[in-house]
Parts: C-alpha cells; sequence; structure tokens
C-alpha cells in the first residue's frame, strides 16, 4: 500500500480497490461518504472535465451500502452542448449499482450587470491546525478540536478538512477535494448529542468556482428533521470566502448509531 493515505488503488482502467482508509463507521466493510464520492467525481472529471467550463453542480445517490470489494466505474457523456455538459457514472460491485452520479458543467463565461444578494462569508477556520490530522471538527461553545466526540452535543457545527487521494498516484484536483469536503454537510448537521443516527442516502454539491485551497471548510447553515427524515444544508469555505453549498437527505439508522465517544478507527476522520 502507498505510504500516503488514499482511499483507493486503480485496479485496471475501470476497477478500483478500496483501502482501509475507505473504511466507514457504519460498518467495518462499509466504504465512508468522502471515499465513494470522491472517487465518482475524479472518474468524472477525468474522463469528461475541460478548462473552459466550471463542474457547478454534482449529485451522487447512494443507493446501496459499498463494501470493501473490487469496485467498477462506468461512465458515460449524456450531453455535450456548448454552454452545458452532462454526464453520468456508476459505482458497481459484484456488479450491482451502488452509487450513480449525475455532473452538470456550465461554460465560464462573463457576469451579468449589477449585484445580487450574497449571505456573509464569516466562517472562521481553526487558528491552529495540526498538520499531522486532516480533519478538524468545530461547534459553538467547545471551539475547535481533533476529535469528533467533543462536539456530540445540539450546536451549530462546521468542519475544516484536508482531504486524503481519492485515487493512489492521482493528487486530489480541486473539484474532487470540494465535493470530498462537502460531503461533511452529513457529519454538521446530523451530529448530535447521541452521535449520528441518520445515514446519508445522497450528497448534492454546487459550486460557483473551485476551492483555492489545499482545506475546506463547511459550515452547517440548517438542519430540518422529522418522522425519521432530515435534510442538512452546509455552506463550502476557503480563504476567500464562500464558493459552495452541500445539501444531503438522510433517513433514521438506530440500530447502527454511531457515538464517537470510543473510536477504535481514528483514521477514518482523516
Amino acid at each position: 500500500m502507498s505510504q500516503r493515505p488514499t482511499h483507493f488503488t486503480q485496479l485496471d482502467e475501470d476497477r478500483y480497490q478500496p483501502t482501509q482508509y475507505a473504511q466507514s463507521h457504519w460498518g467495518d466493510d462499509h466504504l465512508n461518504g468522502p471515499a465513494v464520492v470522491g472517487l465518482a467525481a475524479h472518474v468524472l472529471e477525468t474522463q469528461f472535465g475541460l478548462a473552459e467550463f466550471l463542474p457547478a453542480r454534482l449529485t451522487v445517490d447512494l443507493f446501496k451500502a459499498a463494501r470493501g470489494v473490487p469496485t467498477s466505474a462506468r461512465a458515460t457523456l449524456i450531453r455535450d452542448g456548448r454552454r452545458v455538459r452532462n454526464s453520468e457514472c456508476e459505482l458497481l460491485q459484484n456488479g450491482v449499482t451502488v452509487a450513480r452520479a449525475v455532473l452538470v458543467q456550465y461554460r465560464l463565461a462573463e457576469a451579468p450587470r449589477g449585484r445580487e444578494w450574497a449571505r456573509s462569508s464569516d466562517f472562521a477556520a481553526p487558528t491552529e491546525l495540526d498538520e499531522t490530522r486532516g480533519f478538524h471538527l468545530g461547534s459553538d461553545g467547545p471551539g475547535w478540536t481533533t476529535t469528533i466526540a467533543d462536539h456530540q452535543n445540539t450546536a451549530r457545527k462546521r468542519a475544516f478538512n484536508r482531504t486524503i487521494d481519492a485515487v493512489e498516484g492521482c493528487p486530489n484536483s480541486p473539484f474532487v477535494r470540494a465535493v470530498m469536503a462537502a460531503e461533511g454537510t452529513s457529519l454538521v448537521t446530523n451530529l448530535g448529542s447521541a452521535g449520528v443516527g441518520y445515514i446519508n442516502g445522497d450528497l448534492t454539491v454546487a459550486l460557483s468556482r473551485l476551492p483555492v485551497d489545499q482545506w475546506v471548510g463547511v459550515e452547517a447553515d440548517a438542519h430540518w428533521a422529522s418522522e425519521g427524515i432530515s435534510v442538512g444544508t452546509a455552506t463550502l469555505f476557503d480563504h476567500m470566502g464562500a464558493f459552495g453549498t452541500g445539501m444531503v437527505t438522510a433517513v433514521s439508522n438506530p440500530a447502527a448509531q454511531i457515538d464517537f465517544g470510543n473510536d477504535p478507527f481514528p483514521w477514518r476522520t482523516r
């Protein structure tokens, strides 16, 4: 295995093997969200990304729990338009689709006249970073730490994340970095006083530009829940300010609720 932590190693043209870093808190043979969405983003950008287009929206439907087995990626260009490009990627394990991603790219252009409303970009990153850890979590009151259990509360939360590479030998592009960090929308919105009891079935990432930093901030904006269904949204930040939005929908999973008080797998928060 590479000395540099990665979520997948590439086996051949379209097959990837998950590493230990792709494991999830939900189970020893489950893959984590950043690994799955990161692989889909990597494949779509590698095959269909163009410099003159912005990857403006990626939606990943997580149909089935992905496992620690060889994973195939099947990508298709749906529409190659002058201003809009649409592509799709399926991730398959043992012939079964576990996730499907749809990417929308818009051609970069001159901004229209006038000014519009924008929320304030008041995200405050940690003043000191632990460079040995790629993940910091903060909440109103406790402030920033590198331990998720410190933030099992009902306060507003935020994360600051330097993602590990999705695929060995392929440093994350700004797009892949943004997508993987945005999967933290589920954590910053669904982490409560007893841990995480909702498992997200999707992720939508919408970008007005690409991040310029290795570290990406994710701050909760809204969390609504009723009868075992939750919806969470968050804003993405770099040092220049806000640049995108993450959204997840999730379903209650109390039988496997994750209490971070005793975490035997510290690499899963990298």
